[in-house]
């Protein structure tokens, strides 16, 4: 099942936020959307994701307008783990994981045990298990953003979307979310669609990037062919250098400023020995 987007146009508070986008995400992949703030990123996840009725152009599920089927045919297939939290439910983790089987099971009928099986299977993979019993408004804010990707995956979706998924995270749980991420796709199999600021973290993860700036695709493809420092110089308004990851290979992208040549505190740094 591939997503795609044929010249997208989103428009919020009358203003086209995407305009005239095409990409795809394809089953075994993960396709980053990077670019900086104000880009369009989470608002072309939305109109992915059936959240934002599009002004032009169209989302497509395979072959169909997504916006012609049925929401709980969507939703069986397609799930969105947002930045936003539920925090302010009255649910512990464990039911707020729980409703992501809505679309299998309506929200008035009792958990099967598929059901209960895919929520300990969410609750296991984003590593909240041992917070099932706790409210959500007792969390962290990194914790709640697991719950929210937890939820996502008890849907049992062939899609995933995740809107700035490390959000709020420590170093430990960024990790494991990308690691996760990328898990999905290459072993499980589903087409993951993650929108990232990092864009290091997007070269580790993703087989596709698409980058964004003004609402407008500047470029799609490999890794390589996206972080040019041509093309993110041009997005982001500032140098780039992008260099090789020294142990993985992929790029590493730094922005050139003052204090790579002047040293650290704006001291030039000693000559070498």
């Amino acid at each position: 099942m591939v997503l795609s987007a044929d010249k997208l146009t989103c428009v919020l508070g009358g203003r086209a936020v995407v305009r005239e986008v095409s990409l795809c995400a394809r089953p075994g992949t993960v396709l980053a959307l990077i670019g900086p703030n104000g880009a369009g990123k989470s608002t072309l996840l939305h109109g992915l994701a059936r959240l934002l009725r599009p002004a032009g152009g169209l989302a497509l599920l395979g072959e169909d307008d997504i916006w012609r089927m049925e929401p709980r045919t969507v939703a069986r297939q397609l799930a969105l783990a947002p930045q936003a939290s539920a925090a302010g439910w009255p649910l512990t983790v464990e039911q707020a994981v729980a409703l992501g089987r809505a679309p299998h099971r309506g929200w008035l009928l009792p958990l099967t045990a598929d059901d209960r099986a895919a929520v300990e299977l969410a609750l296991a993979r984003t590593g909240v298990a041992h917070l099932r019993e706790r409210r959500l408004d007792e969390l962290s804010g990194g914790e709640q953003r697991r719950v929210v990707l937890a939820r996502a995956l008890a849907q049992q979706p062939r899609i995933l979307l995740l809107d700035e998924p490390t959000a709020a995270l420590d170093l430990k749980y960024q990790v494991t979310i990308l690691e996760l991420a990328q898990r999905l796709a290459h072993t499980d199999g589903l087409a993951v669609v993650v929108t990232l600021h990092d864009l290091n973290q997007a070269a580790l993860i993703a087989d596709q990037l698409a980058l964004l700036a003004e609402g407008c695709l500047l470029a799609v493809g490999p890794t390589a062919a996206v972080l040019r420092p041509d093309l993110l110089e041009r997005a982001y308004g500032l140098p780039i250098h992008v260099s090789r990851h020294p142990l993985l290979g992929t790029p590493l992208v730094t922005p050139k400023f003052e204090g790579f040549m002047t040293g650290v505190a704006g001291q030039t740094p000693d000559p070498p020995a």
